[in-house]
């Protein structure tokens, strides 16, 4: 299976909520994501959420990062959790900042 740093964001209570930038494991079609133990189907499109937790059931937005780190959809600036195991390839090759 292939896998990807993407960012991460759960919409089951409202609009923003917690997010972070983790490594996603992806099923040979795309459809599932995999990370922390949790499986992801994608519903196909989506407004607001474009995967849904197999489990739960709850909504979230699971996206590539991108460069300048807006990755929120909805623009605020609430803070975004980055994994330790992604942390240095997010900021060099994500990211391109140059290491401190």
């Amino acid at each position: 299976m292939r896998s990807r740093i993407m960012y991460i964001e759960d919409k089951s209570g409202s609009l923003t909520g917690p997010a972070r930038i983790g490594r996603v494991t992806l099923s040979k079609t795309g459809c599932t994501l995999y990370y922390r133990g949790r499986s992801f189907q994608s519903l196909k499109g989506g407004y607001k959420s474009n995967y849904f937790d197999t489990e739960t059931g709850d909504r979230f937005w699971i996206s590539g990062p991108k460069r300048d780190g807006s990755d929120r959809l909805y623009g605020e600036r609430l803070p975004i959790a980055i994994d330790e195991d992604v942390r240095e390839e997010y900021w060099s090759t994500i990211r391109r900042q140059p290491r401190a």
